[in-house]
């Protein structure tokens, strides 16, 4: 009998060694869960990542878009004096234009009436 209660002590020792079935199970949930948390982090951390670098690029270019607009309205104000100038000149040549064509008409009644 004391043979029978030795093998009975090893069993229990080697059986304490090994893991239970139910506890295998639940450290490969524990470590599929573990992976799928770290890969659902890693898609989050490469989403975050993206989103990053679209928010540096939207700011960069939005910084060189108000950098052409205010070169462009620079511009603009330098090109504003010879605008008027030149709405300036067109409605002189228009006035002499007008003046001329009065002139003309002028003339072509004062024929109309020599050949009477």
């Amino acid at each position: 009998m004391a043979e029978f209660f030795w093998k009975s002590e090893a069993v229990d020792e080697v059986q304490a060694e090994e893991p239970a079935p139910e506890r295998v199970a639940e450290a490969t949930g524990e470590e599929s869960a573990l992976r799928l948390s770290v890969d659902e982090f890693s898609a989050l951390e490469e989403r975050i990542v993206r989103t990053v670098n679209l928010v540096k690029r939207e700011r960069q270019e939005r910084a060189a878009a108000e950098e052409r607009a205010s070169a462009a309205e620079e511009k603009l104000r330098g090109q504003a004096p010879l605008a008027e100038k030149l709405e300036k000149e067109v409605k002189a040549l228009h006035d002499e234009r007008d003046n001329v064509r009065q002139r003309v008409e002028l003339l072509l009644a004062q024929l109309d009436a020599l050949e009477l």
